[in-house]
């Protein structure tokens, strides 16, 4: 690593917090909605940057490169089948949100259903927070930095105190984003981090496809097209096994995977309901749709162009990505490339902890501890709850290294124990009047035993297959309980007025251009088009 590349580093990171500080120095962040929501200000560009840096961190840039290079560009479908649940979540769910004008998810559980519905998908939302995705972000994000710095040689210490140093400066920066700056700092910083993840990803497979051309990007691409074209046929045989997407669990288990994190899930949904109105909400949610199209492009396209590179010699496909950006980019580059990295680990972190401080404070601190907390004691015990969980992380993030190999792909599917039945208790909501408060309950404890059940019982199956058959299953339940105990009195939801809700005039349009653009990417990626 070069000092040019350190100073770059350096540069690009620091200029992000300063702008970011620049931004929000006048904002009020003593009220409820001034520090959760940021004051409700939010724009479309923040809203569609903040969104795809949320979702995106080192797991997606390293695992799905590390994938595809195992397998073929059918795992592009985590990225291009958001797409379409983005377009659900700009035209059915959010205005939906923004009519209740709540802050959290959990929010209109509790207004559609009561109370302890509202607690127990708050606990939920903050086990899966806490105890996996905080950890391995940050710790996932240390190997990458780790590799690029080479900090154990730097320092000669050994890979786990490497690891300590890197978990604490990631987590201790995107506390001061996410503890002390609020929704509205984590926005703007996603935003500008957004600029240069695309443009450093997009450079990754130019510069690769330059050297797999021996100097000649026109040929390189003529070797990725005629030499093992198969990689980059992204529909996947009905069968196929994970980490290959067997085709029909994109209409099924897959689809519902999605609308779950796109539209129901905290972290994804909470910069949504930031926005100044629904028009720039739904330009923002739209806008995040485009940018997922692009996800292929840097998120599994380079995994194909490290396997014409380097063919199987990588044992380890997860190093497939690393070791492509430190062999095609050029080294000044390499430090701004890794102050983006930095900046989409930050991200991922920042935002998940903002938002579990936001479902610890609203639907678990105010409710059960003290009722009458006003908005200053809600922000001030939110950041002292954001602290401790923070802290937490980075102590049990390095102890990951002693895990068993592919503990986050396992992690992923105990999420299943709970994404499906959240989403049906939210559509099921959105569309009756009459099932009661006990329905969604039951759903949920149904699911988690037949969810676990098929952990043994359906051996190997795929588990997008066993979710999309538990989506209409817990439907069906939460329907069956209206019909047998229906609510006395009609659910009628209220406009808070909160925000305008006057839809963005564009809005359809745009969303059928999206679509358009999915089936496109998918075309061209298949036996039709240059995987032939």
């Amino acid at each position: 690593m070069s000092l040019l590349a350190v100073v770059s580093f350096i540069f690009f990171t620091g200029l992000v917090a300063v702008i970011s500080w620049w931004v929000t120095r006048g904002d009020d962040l003593d009220t409820q909605d001034g520090y959760f929501l940021g004051g409700r200000s939010l724009t479309g560009v923040v809203i569609a940057g903040s969104l795809m840096l949320t979702n995106l961190s080192t797991e997606q840039m390293v695992g799905l490169n590390g994938q595809s290079y195992m397998t073929t560009m059918c795992v592009m479908a985590w990225e291009a089948t958001a797409a379409f649940a983005l377009v659900c979540m700009a035209l059915i769910f959010l205005p939906k949100y923004l009519k209740s004008g709540i802050t959290t998810i959990p929010d209109f559980l509790e207004e559609r259903y009561d109370a302890k519905t509202r607690q127990i998908i708050s606990v939920l939302f903050l086990i899966g927070y806490v105890v996996t995705y905080l950890p391995t972000v940050l710790y996932s994000g240390a190997l990458v930095l780790n590799g690029i710095f080479d900090v154990p040689g730097l320092l000669g210490i050994s890979q786990f105190q490497a690891l300590w140093i890197t978990v604490w400066a990631i987590g201790i920066v995107g506390s001061i984003y996410a503890i002390f700056g609020g929704l509205k700092a984590v926005a703007v910083s996603d935003t500008l981090n957004g600029v240069g993840l695309l443009i450093g990803g997009l450079l990754i497979p130019i510069f690769g496809l330059i050297v797999l051309g021996h100097g000649s990007i026109s040929e390189g691409l003529n070797t990725l097209l005629t030499v093992h074209p198969e990689k980059l046929n992204a529909i996947a045989p009905a069968d196929a096994k994970s980490p290959l997407i067997p085709w029909p669990v994109l209409f099924t288990g897959l689809f519902f995977n999605n609308l779950f994190y796109w539209c129901t899930n905290q972290s994804i949904v909470q910069r949504t309901f930031g926005a100044k109105n629904l028009a720039e909400g739904q330009k923002g949610v739209l806008g995040a749709g485009v940018l997922k199209l692009l996800g292929p492009f840097f998120l599994v396209l380079p995994g194909i162009i490290a396997f014409h590179l380097y063919g199987n010699t990588l044992t380890n496909g997860d190093m497939a990505y690393p070791t492509l950006v430190s062999d095609v980019l050029p080294k000044p580059l390499l430090g701004f490339f890794a102050a983006v990295l930095f900046g989409a680990i930050l991200s991922s972190f920042n935002s998940a902890l903002n938002s579990s401080v936001t479902l610890f404070t609203l639907n678990v601190y105010r409710p059960i501890f003290n009722s009458e907390a006003s908005d200053f004691e809600l922000v001030k015990i939110g950041k002292k709850f954001g602290t401790v969980l923070a802290v937490i992380s980075m102590i049990i993030a390095p102890f990951i290294i002693y895990a068993p190999s592919g503990l986050f792909g396992y992690l992923q599917e105990c999420f299943g124990f709970y994404n499906v039945p959240i989403l049906a208790a939210i559509v099921v909501g959105f569309y009756t009047k009459r099932v009661p408060a006990i329905a969604p309950k039951i759903a949920l404890l149904a699911h988690v035993v037949l969810y676990t059940a098929s952990k043994f019982v359906a051996g190997d199956v795929h588990f997008l297959y066993v979710l999309g058959v538990l989506f209409p299953v817990n439907v069906l339940i939460m329907l069956a309980v209206g019909k047998i105990m229906p609510r006395e009195t009609a659910f009628v939801q209220e406009y808070t007025k909160q925000v305008d809700i006057t839809p963005w005039k564009y809005a359809k349009p745009v969303a059928f251009v999206v679509v358009a653009m999915m089936v496109v990417i998918y075309a061209v990626f298949s036996k039709i088009g240059i995987a032939a």
